[in-house]
């Protein structure tokens, strides 16, 4: 069975902390290009876009869970992905993040569902995905 993409970080924030930082998502999903965010990634049932560089990526998200302090998903509902030969692969893929304690810490575990290695943008995805959780998200959550 092929495994989803899975990243997990640990912090010395609470778990509402993290929580408030992970559904902001303008906070740390950027990186080396113009970004830009539209609609709310903080309320259930609602839809926000992501827009990287000159149309390069281009996903939508709807917030389909949220437990407060414990799990935040995403359904991806559109994608837009140019430099792959199917640029629709994400759609119905979900980003969950799931929260929890681990003793004295809190655990944020980030699973890219559907990212498989399988996937034509395993390769780029993968790293891409490590890349903004340790660099972007990480030195939120230790700040």
């Amino acid at each position: 069975m092929a495994k989803d993409f899975t990243f997990a970080l640990l912090t010395d924030k609470t778990p509402e902390e993290v929580f408030q930082i992970v559904c902001n998502v303008r906070q740390w999903w950027s990186g080396l290009y113009a970004e830009s965010f539209e609609g709310p990634s903080d309320q259930l049932h609602k839809e926000f876009s992501y827009r990287a560089g000159e149309g390069a990526h281009y996903t939508k998200q709807k917030l389909v869970e949220l437990i407060p302090n414990q799990k935040v998903v995403w359904q991806v509902t559109h994608s837009e992905l140019s430099f792959l030969k199917h640029p629709e692969e994400w759609e119905g893929t979900q980003l969950v993040f799931d929260i929890s304690k681990k003793g004295k810490q809190t655990e944020v575990r980030f699973t890219h569902q559907g990212l498989v290695p399988s996937m034509e943008c395993y390769e780029a995805c993968a790293p891409a995905w490590t890349m903004y959780l340790q660099e972007k998200l990480s030195p939120l959550l230790t700040a």
